[in-house]
């Protein structure tokens, strides 16, 4: 998968072979100190105009709107978040069928701002001039908005100017959003920017202008314990839209459930409530309302071998009787290794988890550390890995002369500690060694082939094995149900996608279905292997051409903390005076991972990466696959990483090292190599830099 990639280092290198055991390869989460690690239940909800703004998110195929009221201009989809819950999900469920549907606040809290006090604080803070312009703005907007028809863009923006001192812009902020829920609002080098929202405008095509106008006022309000609620739906499809719409968006802040009701007519009804994230709602009711109680979290931590990440999951959610998506955690493991990971799963004990230890065992997995927790895990919620390597059968390249193994070794490592390593994505992000690469089904998704994508994935290897039997057998026939009974029960994946296959057929929308019928997460996965191989093309095409020189038209990345900030605003584009001036290293350079809210280089590269799209028949998509709510924003990732706390030492077998004039009898000697490299970041790749060999 390497082959043609390119190396920041110059040594020479060495061979040797890796992975013999998994013992050879052992690998450990390095946790985040708990100091940084931000409790879910009470996590702060992004500033409606600034963070929204900044991320983007699929649309949906939506149904006609079953409003009586217009539906009110909508845009392109603009947020982020998680794929929504399942309205059928046990674990929430009740409600009071006395509950107003519009009520946003509880006894005792605070009214929200009339728009007059929200116009006297505008008028304050920016003067009466500016205020009135701001107005103006706003209503242009809104009549542009009408005039588009419900065209997906959204129409300008308006600079308030500088504004330097920090609380005012904070204030300012939220005085927008009560008074022009409509209007979201970002930073830039302290000047306050004011454009339209654009998750505003999708949510006015799902239900009425009032209701989303209230809902956006609900959600910059974050008044603790508060709820809201749509007005009555009676179209579960619709319904499932609006779950949908909003856990995409604000699915870190907050969660959604349908309700019992009594409508305008004291009719029973179904209604939407929005609340912010924190405990479960139960399904027993108190004379007040709603009874909370604590959802249940274990923590622990596996050790697995010879076993994916996702292959465990689903050995340990069948013995439990939970679904997969009931464990969180924050990253993939390598297969062929053993490998050391927190999880937290839901709904089950402490008790429980301990019980199943032994049965584990015997398929290559221990628990340990088992304790109660009170939240979930978060992908990317670690500091990064911990890597213990043997490095076997160490020999010279075949075109290199030198005798002196152990220097070429000592070189080797000075070198790229001190100049880092190529960040390509390790060759197991594809399915090394697999008849078919998971960036091939990645490329079907993207091109909405739903068949293909289906046959790619039930594509067998060439072993005599009840879950490669499964596959061949279901290629050859289409038979779903006949595969389905010859896979094993961990097959989650698989078995997921052949019962919605059984159930609607083996065409588009069959196969569109199954797609749907497995996590959000199992989906993007695929997605994301295909836009992670273009990366890995564009990185050795701009060394290629560019080298370590930092040029015109490259993107570097500038650190910062300010939230307000988008992130594409922190990516800089290197100008002419730049380059000439040597501003810039290669460490800070990035290339985009493609998706519909990234820009691409001004030079050379970014040209290429048009053309490689356009080989793919890529050159029109937007990065959104909407009918498997796929949403692909992109994002940026440095070319160049460095390793940490990078250790080494060379023992021999039986008698220990043999050195003879400082030389090494290399077939007697392996490398025990230790390092640390942070998340996304592959020690496949590190060592491929450190030795000068593909694996």
């Amino acid at each position: 998968m390497l082959r043609s990639f390119s190396y920041v280092t110059d040594h020479t290198g060495f061979c040797g072979t890796i992975k013999n055991s998994p013992s050879d390869f052992v690998v450990t989460e390095i946790e985040m100190p708990k100091h940084f690690l931000r409790d879910t239940r009470a996590e702060s909800l992004p500033k409606t105009g600034e963070a929204q703004l900044e991320q983007s998110s699929p649309g949906l195929q939506q149904p006609k709107k079953l409003r009586t009221e217009p539906p009110g201009p909508c845009a392109e989809a603009c947020g982020g978040g998680a794929p929504s819950p399942s309205e059928r999900d046990p674990g929430w469920a009740g409600g009071d069928s006395s509950a107003s549907p519009n009520k946003t606040q509880r006894e005792g809290e605070p009214e929200l701002k009339s728009g007059l006090e929200e116009a006297s604080i505008l008028d304050s803070l920016l003067g009466k001039p500016m205020s009135e312009l701001l107005n103006k703005f706003a209503c242009d907007l809104k009549d542009a908005w009408d005039l588009e028809n419900n065209a997906g863009s959204v129409t300008g923006e308006f600079s308030l100017g500088p504004i330097l001192d920090k609380k005012n812009r904070a204030d300012l902020h939220g005085a927008i959003r009560q008074k022009f829920p409509f209007l979201g609002t970002v930073t830039k080098d302290n000047e306050v920017i004011v454009k339209g929202n654009a998750d505003y405008r999708e949510l006015c095509q799902l239900v009425t202008e009032k209701e989303t106008s209230d809902f956006f006022k609900f959600l910059d309000a974050k008044l603790e314990n508060s709820t809201f609620s749509f007005e009555p739906d009676g179209n579960k499809e619709h319904r499932k839209v609006v779950h949908h719409f909003i856990n995409r968006k604000f699915g870190k802040v907050l969660e959604t459930k349908s309700f019992t009701v009594t409508d305008v007519n004291d009719q029973p009804n179904m209604s939407i409530m929005v609340r912010f994230r924190g405990k479960s709602w139960s399904r027993k009711r108190s004379a007040g309302g709603f009874q909370e109680k604590q959802d249940l979290y274990t923590a622990f931590t596996l050790q697995k071998e010879n076993l994916e990440t996702l292959e465990a999951i689903g050995f340990l959610a069948a013995e439990l009787g939970v679904l997969p998506s009931d464990f969180s955690y924050t990253g993939i493991k390598d297969k062929k290794a053993i490998t050391y990971q927190p999880m937290v799963v839901k709904k089950v004990t402490p008790e429980r988890l301990k019980e199943i230890g032994s049965k584990m065992e015997k398929k290559g997995m221990r628990i340990h550390n088992i304790h109660s927790a009170c939240q979930h895990l978060r992908l990317g919620q670690l500091k990064g890995n911990r890597f213990d390597i043997v490095v076997r059968d160490l020999k010279h390249h075949s075109h290199d002369s030198s005798a002196d193994l152990k220097e070429r070794i000592s070189e080797a490592m000075e070198n790229v500690e001190t100049k880092g390593f190529v960040n390509y994505y390790g060759p197991q992000r594809f399915g090394q060694g697999q008849n078919v690469q998971t960036d091939q089904i990645g490329l079907a998704l993207l091109n909405e082939n739903m068949v293909k994508a289906v046959k790619l994935f039930f594509t067998p290897e060439d072993t005599d094995d009840p879950v490669n039997n499964a596959k061949r057998y279901f290629l050859q026939t289409e038979d779903a149900k006949g595969a389905l009974l010859m896979l094993p029960e961990f097959k989650v994946r698989e078995k997921m996608l052949l019962r919605a296959l059984n159930r609607y057929g083996v065409n588009h929308e069959g196969c569109t279905k199954g797609w749907l019928n497995i996590p959000h997460s199992m989906r993007i996965f695929y997605v994301h292997a295909y836009c992670s191989k273009i990366w890995n093309e564009a990185a050795s095409y701009r060394l290629k051409i560019y080298g370590s020189k930092v040029v015109e038209g490259d993107l570097v990345f500038s650190e910062g903390n300010d939230e307000s900030v988008s992130l594409n605003d922190k990516v800089h584009v290197v100008t002419a005076p730049e380059e000439s001036a040597n501003k810039y290293s290669l460490n800070q350079v990035v290339l985009p991972m493609v998706g519909h809210s990234i820009k691409y280089p001004s030079n050379k590269v970014g040209q290429w990466y048009h053309e490689r799209l356009s080989k793919d028949e890529l050159q029109m998509c937007k990065f959104r696959v909407s009918p498997l709510q796929l949403n692909i924003p992109g994002c940026y990732r440095p070319i160049l990483k460095n390793v940490q706390n990078l250790s080494y030492f060379l023992e021999g077998s039986g008698k220990g090292i043999e050195i003879e004039d400082n030389h090494l009898n290399e077939s007697k000697v392996s490398l025990h190599i230790s390092f640390d490299l942070d998340p996304s970041c592959y020690a496949t790749v590190c060592l491929r830099e450190i030795m000068k060999c593909d694996f």
